[in-house]
């Protein structure tokens, strides 16, 4: 990690990788409604386990499999959970960054609390 702030057009180019995303998968959705919509949120599960699986892995805990992964394939399915979940919430609202960017606000002001002026830097 670095202590660097997210320069402001990479977030801009997250929001809309995640529109397209939603876009590309709205229209070959073989499932549609209600049932797509779980399906899609059902996704995020999916993607969980595998982040377990190569925390597994990577660590050798299967004694049959030994150690099948990286450190770096723990960080690229973290990825796609976010990804995930951020495509998840594209399904619900078209207010993707409004909705996360005031959940965000919140959740930092009540675990950093309200003098939190949002530095952009990662801790350690």
């Amino acid at each position: 990690m670095t202590d660097r702030a997210i320069p402001a057009e990479t977030s801009a180019d997250l929001w809309a990788a995640i529109d397209d995303l939603w876009t590309w998968l709205d229209a070959d959705q073989p499932v549609g409604g209600q049932e797509g919509l779980l399906l899609r949120l059902l996704k995020l599960s999916e993607e969980v386990g595998e982040v377990s699986e190569a925390v597994i892995g990577a660590t050798g805990q299967n004694p049959r499999k030994g150690v099948t992964h990286t450190w770096e394939d723990v960080q690229g399915e973290l990825c796609d959970v976010v990804i995930t979940a951020l495509v998840a919430l594209r399904t619900l609202t078209p207010d993707t960054r409004e909705v996360f960017s005031r959940h965000l606000a919140r959740v930092t002001e009540r675990s950093l609390g309200s003098s939190y002026e949002g530095r952009g830097t990662a801790r350690r």
